[in-house]
Protein backbone atom coordinates (compact mmCIF):
# COMPACT_ATOMS: atom_id res chain seq x y z
CA UNK A 1 0.00 0.00 0.00
CA UNK A 2 1.35 3.22 -0.90
CA UNK A 3 1.14 6.55 1.41
CA UNK A 4 -2.13 8.26 1.64
CA UNK A 5 -3.12 12.22 0.54
CA UNK A 6 -5.65 13.04 2.52
CA UNK A 7 -7.94 15.07 -0.03
CA UNK A 8 -10.80 15.67 2.38
CA UNK A 9 -11.54 14.94 6.44
CA UNK A 10 -14.68 15.36 8.30
CA UNK A 11 -16.37 13.08 11.19
CA UNK A 12 -18.65 11.75 8.97
CA UNK A 13 -16.05 11.08 6.16
CA UNK A 14 -12.45 10.79 4.73
CA UNK A 15 -11.79 10.97 1.70
CA UNK A 16 -7.74 10.14 0.13
CA UNK A 17 -5.60 9.52 -2.74
CA UNK A 18 -3.71 5.94 -2.78
CA UNK A 19 -1.76 4.33 -5.30
CA UNK A 20 -3.48 5.91 -8.02
CA UNK A 21 -7.23 5.78 -6.35
CA UNK A 22 -9.03 7.88 -4.70
CA UNK A 23 -10.59 6.40 -1.48
CA UNK A 24 -13.89 8.36 0.29
CA UNK A 25 -13.96 6.04 3.87
CA UNK A 26 -17.18 6.94 5.64
CA UNK A 27 -17.60 6.88 9.42
CA UNK A 28 -18.19 3.64 11.31
CA UNK A 29 -22.31 4.66 11.56
CA UNK A 30 -22.50 5.30 7.50
CA UNK A 31 -25.66 3.20 6.60
CA UNK A 32 -24.80 0.75 3.99
CA UNK A 33 -28.11 1.86 1.66
CA UNK A 34 -26.20 5.10 1.21
CA UNK A 35 -22.95 3.83 0.49
CA UNK A 36 -24.41 1.48 -2.27
CA UNK A 37 -26.39 4.31 -3.70
CA UNK A 38 -23.92 6.90 -4.01
CA UNK A 39 -21.46 3.98 -5.43
CA UNK A 40 -24.87 3.04 -8.03
CA UNK A 41 -25.57 7.31 -8.98
CA UNK A 42 -21.53 6.84 -10.14
CA UNK A 43 -22.08 4.00 -12.09
CA UNK A 44 -25.33 5.33 -13.97
CA UNK A 45 -23.59 8.31 -14.89
CA UNK A 46 -20.20 6.52 -15.77
CA UNK A 47 -22.84 5.45 -18.39
CA UNK A 48 -23.01 8.62 -20.29
CA UNK A 49 -20.27 10.17 -22.79
CA UNK A 50 -19.30 12.51 -19.74
CA UNK A 51 -15.96 12.93 -18.35
CA UNK A 52 -16.21 11.44 -14.87
CA UNK A 53 -14.22 9.41 -12.45
CA UNK A 54 -14.70 5.65 -13.37
CA UNK A 55 -16.43 3.72 -10.36
CA UNK A 56 -13.62 1.03 -9.57
CA UNK A 57 -15.24 -0.77 -6.29
CA UNK A 58 -17.39 -0.57 -3.22
CA UNK A 59 -15.57 -2.44 -0.18
CA UNK A 60 -15.24 -2.67 3.54
CA UNK A 61 -11.68 -1.38 5.00
CA UNK A 62 -11.14 -1.86 9.00
CA UNK A 63 -14.98 -2.47 9.08
CA UNK A 64 -15.87 0.99 7.97
CA UNK A 65 -17.36 1.25 4.15
CA UNK A 66 -15.84 2.69 1.21
CA UNK A 67 -16.34 3.75 -2.01
CA UNK A 68 -13.05 3.66 -4.57
CA UNK A 69 -13.15 5.51 -7.83
CA UNK A 70 -10.61 6.37 -10.67
CA UNK A 71 -7.94 9.54 -9.72
CA UNK A 72 -8.15 12.34 -12.01
CA UNK A 73 -5.55 14.28 -12.05
CA UNK A 74 -5.60 18.07 -12.73
CA UNK A 75 -7.20 21.52 -10.34
CA UNK A 76 -10.15 22.32 -9.75
CA UNK A 77 -12.11 25.36 -11.64
CA UNK A 78 -12.37 26.98 -8.12
CA UNK A 79 -8.78 27.26 -8.00
CA UNK A 80 -7.86 28.42 -11.50
CA UNK A 81 -10.97 31.15 -11.02
CA UNK A 82 -9.09 32.11 -7.62
CA UNK A 83 -5.18 32.13 -8.92
CA UNK A 84 -5.76 33.88 -12.24
CA UNK A 85 -9.07 36.21 -11.69
CA UNK A 86 -8.75 38.14 -15.04
CA UNK A 87 -9.73 35.06 -16.80
CA UNK A 88 -12.88 34.62 -14.35
CA UNK A 89 -15.58 35.24 -16.89
CA UNK A 90 -13.83 32.75 -19.45
CA UNK A 91 -13.78 30.09 -16.45
CA UNK A 92 -17.56 31.07 -15.44
CA UNK A 93 -18.61 30.71 -19.00
CA UNK A 94 -17.03 27.56 -19.36
CA UNK A 95 -18.37 26.47 -16.30
CA UNK A 96 -21.92 26.71 -17.10
CA UNK A 97 -21.03 25.13 -20.60
CA UNK A 98 -20.32 22.55 -18.82
CA UNK A 99 -23.88 22.39 -16.86
CA UNK A 100 -25.61 23.12 -19.94
CA UNK A 101 -23.99 19.70 -21.57
CA UNK A 102 -24.38 17.66 -18.87
CA UNK A 103 -27.95 18.94 -18.65
CA UNK A 104 -28.48 17.24 -22.06
CA UNK A 105 -27.83 13.91 -20.51
CA UNK A 106 -30.10 11.04 -18.84
CA UNK A 107 -28.68 8.44 -16.66
CA UNK A 108 -30.71 4.89 -15.89
CA UNK A 109 -31.67 4.56 -11.66
CA UNK A 110 -30.88 7.60 -10.76
CA UNK A 111 -33.04 9.12 -8.19
CA UNK A 112 -35.98 11.31 -9.12
CA UNK A 113 -35.47 14.95 -8.36
CA UNK A 114 -39.18 15.78 -7.48
CA UNK A 115 -39.20 13.14 -4.95
CA UNK A 116 -36.19 13.86 -3.32
CA UNK A 117 -37.08 17.40 -2.53
CA UNK A 118 -40.08 16.57 -1.67
CA UNK A 119 -38.81 14.52 1.22
CA UNK A 120 -36.50 17.48 1.59
CA UNK A 121 -39.59 19.39 2.08
CA UNK A 122 -40.89 17.27 4.74
CA UNK A 123 -37.66 17.13 7.00
CA UNK A 124 -37.10 20.82 6.61
CA UNK A 125 -38.19 22.08 10.13
CA UNK A 126 -40.52 24.60 8.14
CA UNK A 127 -43.87 25.23 9.56
CA UNK A 128 -47.24 23.57 8.04
CA UNK A 129 -48.10 26.03 5.86
CA UNK A 130 -44.96 26.83 4.13
CA UNK A 131 -44.53 22.91 3.45
CA UNK A 132 -47.97 22.59 2.12
CA UNK A 133 -47.30 25.73 -0.53
CA UNK A 134 -44.09 24.33 -1.60
CA UNK A 135 -44.98 21.08 -1.94
CA UNK A 136 -47.58 22.38 -4.43
CA UNK A 137 -45.95 24.33 -6.06
CA UNK A 138 -43.10 21.59 -6.53
CA UNK A 139 -46.01 18.94 -7.71
CA UNK A 140 -46.83 22.07 -10.39
CA UNK A 141 -43.69 22.31 -12.19
CA UNK A 142 -42.54 20.16 -15.39
CA UNK A 143 -41.49 16.48 -14.61
CA UNK A 144 -37.91 15.82 -16.66
CA UNK A 145 -35.60 13.62 -16.64
CA UNK A 146 -32.48 15.47 -17.36
CA UNK A 147 -29.11 14.86 -15.69
CA UNK A 148 -28.64 16.88 -12.85
CA UNK A 149 -25.61 17.02 -10.02
CA UNK A 150 -26.98 18.76 -7.33
CA UNK A 151 -23.80 19.66 -6.16
CA UNK A 152 -22.70 21.57 -9.22
CA UNK A 153 -20.10 24.37 -8.05
CA UNK A 154 -16.22 25.29 -9.19
CA UNK A 155 -14.59 22.37 -6.93
CA UNK A 156 -16.38 19.80 -8.47
CA UNK A 157 -15.12 20.44 -11.75
CA UNK A 158 -11.32 19.17 -12.47
CA UNK A 159 -9.33 20.62 -15.19
CA UNK A 160 -6.42 18.38 -16.38
CA UNK A 161 -3.22 19.44 -18.11
CA UNK A 162 -4.94 18.46 -22.26
CA UNK A 163 -7.78 21.20 -20.61
CA UNK A 164 -10.21 18.53 -20.34
CA UNK A 165 -13.18 18.61 -18.06
CA UNK A 166 -14.46 16.04 -15.58
CA UNK A 167 -17.16 16.08 -13.00
CA UNK A 168 -16.60 14.35 -9.89
CA UNK A 169 -18.95 14.21 -6.32
CA UNK A 170 -22.07 12.61 -7.73
CA UNK A 171 -23.59 11.66 -4.56
CA UNK A 172 -26.53 14.10 -4.91
CA UNK A 173 -27.01 12.99 -8.13
CA UNK A 174 -30.63 13.46 -9.44
CA UNK A 175 -32.71 12.81 -12.49
CA UNK A 176 -34.74 16.31 -12.98
CA UNK A 177 -35.42 19.82 -13.89
CA UNK A 178 -32.10 21.47 -15.40
CA UNK A 179 -33.64 25.03 -14.03
CA UNK A 180 -33.62 23.05 -9.95
CA UNK A 181 -29.78 22.23 -10.59
CA UNK A 182 -29.59 25.64 -11.70
CA UNK A 183 -31.11 27.33 -8.59
CA UNK A 184 -29.06 25.04 -6.19
CA UNK A 185 -25.55 26.44 -7.82
CA UNK A 186 -26.81 30.01 -7.59
CA UNK A 187 -27.61 29.30 -3.65
CA UNK A 188 -24.35 27.77 -2.82
CA UNK A 189 -22.76 30.84 -4.48
CA UNK A 190 -24.90 32.79 -2.20
CA UNK A 191 -24.20 30.39 0.62
CA UNK A 192 -20.95 31.15 0.24
CA UNK A 193 -21.06 34.61 0.48
CA UNK A 194 -20.35 35.06 -3.52
CA UNK A 195 -23.98 36.95 -3.88
CA UNK A 196 -22.34 38.89 -7.07
CA UNK A 197 -20.70 35.97 -8.88
CA UNK A 198 -24.43 34.05 -8.01
CA UNK A 199 -26.31 36.64 -9.60
CA UNK A 200 -23.86 36.70 -12.77
CA UNK A 201 -23.62 32.98 -12.57
CA UNK A 202 -27.41 32.32 -13.15
CA UNK A 203 -27.72 35.25 -15.67
CA UNK A 204 -25.20 33.51 -18.05
CA UNK A 205 -27.14 29.89 -17.41
CA UNK A 206 -30.71 31.84 -18.35
CA UNK A 207 -28.99 33.50 -21.36
CA UNK A 208 -27.17 30.03 -23.01
CA UNK A 209 -30.05 27.96 -21.92
CA UNK A 210 -33.10 30.76 -23.01
CA UNK A 211 -34.51 29.68 -20.06
CA UNK A 212 -36.82 32.75 -18.15
CA UNK A 213 -35.00 33.89 -14.69
CA UNK A 214 -38.60 33.76 -13.34
CA UNK A 215 -38.91 30.14 -14.15
CA UNK A 216 -35.54 29.42 -12.24
CA UNK A 217 -36.67 31.78 -9.33
CA UNK A 218 -39.87 29.25 -9.10
CA UNK A 219 -37.24 26.96 -7.47
CA UNK A 220 -34.86 28.77 -5.21
CA UNK A 221 -37.66 28.56 -2.71
CA UNK A 222 -37.82 24.63 -2.79
CA UNK A 223 -33.92 23.81 -3.25
CA UNK A 224 -33.82 26.53 0.03
CA UNK A 225 -36.22 24.33 1.66
CA UNK A 226 -34.45 21.43 0.58
CA UNK A 227 -31.18 22.46 1.96
CA UNK A 228 -32.64 22.85 5.30
CA UNK A 229 -32.41 19.24 5.98
CA UNK A 230 -28.86 19.34 5.63
CA UNK A 231 -27.65 23.04 5.88
CA UNK A 232 -25.05 24.54 9.12
CA UNK A 233 -26.98 26.83 11.56
CA UNK A 234 -25.04 29.54 10.23
CA UNK A 235 -26.76 28.59 6.59
CA UNK A 236 -30.38 28.62 8.54
CA UNK A 237 -31.10 32.14 9.03
CA UNK A 238 -30.25 32.50 5.02
CA UNK A 239 -31.76 30.03 3.90
CA UNK A 240 -35.24 30.40 5.91
CA UNK A 241 -35.39 33.85 4.20
CA UNK A 242 -35.41 32.40 0.68
CA UNK A 243 -37.72 29.17 1.55
CA UNK A 244 -40.18 31.36 3.19
CA UNK A 245 -40.59 33.50 -0.14
CA UNK A 246 -43.57 31.97 -1.15
CA UNK A 247 -45.87 32.93 -4.28
CA UNK A 248 -49.37 31.98 -3.71
CA UNK A 249 -51.04 31.57 -7.47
Amino acid sequence: MGAQKIIVERAAKKIYLEDGKVYKLMGAEYPASDVFNEALNLAAVGETDLNVPKLLEVRKIDGRWAIVWEYIEGVTLAELMEKDPIRFDEYLNRFVDIQLEMHTHTASRLPVLIDKMQRKIRASGLDATTRYELSTRLDGLPRHTKLCHGDFNPSNIIITKDNEAYIIDWSHATAGNASADAAQTWLLFYLAGKKDIAEKYLGLFCKKSDTARQYVDKWIAIVSASQLAKGTPEERETLLKWANVVEYE
